[in-house]
C-alpha cells in the first residue's frame, strides 16, 4: 500500500462553466485553468501520482501543451490511473475535501464521488467527497476561488 496527498486551487472565472468532480454545476462561476479547471480532479490526480512517485498533474499534462487546453479533467484522471497501472498499482480509496463558500458541496458530494469512482474503476463507496467552508476568512472566504485537498491509497495489482 502507498498513500499520496494532492492539493489544487483555482480562482473563480465567471466566463467559464464550473466543473467539479466531473460534474458541470450550473449557477456558479467556473474556475480558471488550462484544462476545464476541475480542481477536484486535479487534486485527486496529484494524490494518485504522488502515491507512486510519478510527478503531478502539471508534469504529465502541462499548461504549455495545447493538447490539454480545455481538456476534460476526467480524461486526465483516467490517464493518471493508467500511469498507476503501468507502475503496478490501482486506486484503493480516495478522500477529498473541497474548501469553498459556494457552491455548497454537500448536495453534490455523492454524485461527484460516483463520477470519480467510475473513472478510477473503483466502487463508489471507496470515494468520499465533502465540503468545508473557510468561515469567510482569506481569499477563499472572500469568494475569490476554492481549494481542494485529496488523499489516495493505492495498492499493488
Amino acid at each position: 500500500m502507498r498513500v499520496g496527498l494532492g492539493y489544487d486551487s483555482h480562482r473563480f472565472d465567471p466566463s467559464r462553466s464550473l466543473v467539479l468532480g466531473g460534474l458541470e454545476i450550473p449557477g456558479s462561476p467556473g474556475l480558471s485553468g488550462h484544462s476545464d479547471g476541475d480542481a477536484v480532479a486535479h487534486a485527486v490526480i496529484d494524490a494518485l501520482l504522488g502515491a507512486v512517485s510519478a510527478g503531478n498533474v502539471g508534469s504529465h499534462f502541462p499548461p504549455t501543451d495545447n493538447t490539454w487546453k480545455g481538456a476534460d479533467s476526467m480524461v486526465l484522471l483516467g490517464k493518471a490511473v493508467s500511469i498507476l497501472g503501468d507502475r503496478g498499482f490501482v486506486p484503493s480509496n480516495v478522500d477529498v475535501v473541497v474548501i469553498t463558500e459556494a457552491p455548497k458541496i454537500g448536495p453534490l458530494s455523492e454524485a461527484m464521488a460516483d463520477r470519480l469512482a467510475e473513472v478510477m474503476g473503483i466502487q463508489a463507496g471507496s470515494v468520499s467527497v465533502k465540503g468545508k467552508s473557510n468561515e469567510r476568512m482569506g481569499w477563499i472566504g472572500a469568494g475569490e476561488g476554492l481549494a481542494v485537498h485529496a488523499v489516495a491509497l493505492v495498492t499493488r495489482k
